[in-house]
């Protein structure tokens, strides 16, 4: 993902101007140099919130991500595991030892 040039402190400034109505929002994105749907992405996104929540919010996505890929990738080997497992099942010789001998009077 690319990096924002904004802090989250400059971001929630942005947002804050545009809250109070004094400006309006075109005349805010012309001063901050970032087109209207980027801000109204930002409002939608971190509107009413502090810029260490913002942060939080941003970690955590990030966070999620990364848990995202891992389950992605246990799943995967696991599915990987799995198709060795039933391949090798039909494939492998007879079982040896005393044990298998019991089992097969047993039977």
């Amino acid at each position: 993902m690319k990096a924002s040039k904004f802090s989250d402190a400059q971001k929630a400034f942005i947002l804050k101007q545009g809250h109070d109505g004094v400006v309006a929002v075109a005349e805010i994105c012309r001063k901050a140099g970032i087109s209207q749907a980027t801000y109204f992405n930002w409002k939608k996104k971190y509107d009413g919130l502090l810029p260490t929540e913002m942060r939080r919010l941003k970690q955590l996505e990030e966070e999620n991500g990364k848990l995202k890929k891992l389950v992605a990738d246990l799943s995967l080997d696991k599915e990987m595991l799995q198709d060795v497992i039933r391949r090798n099942v039909w494939s492998a010789p007879p079982v040896q030892g005393s044990w298998a001998i019991r089992l097969r009077q047993s039977a």
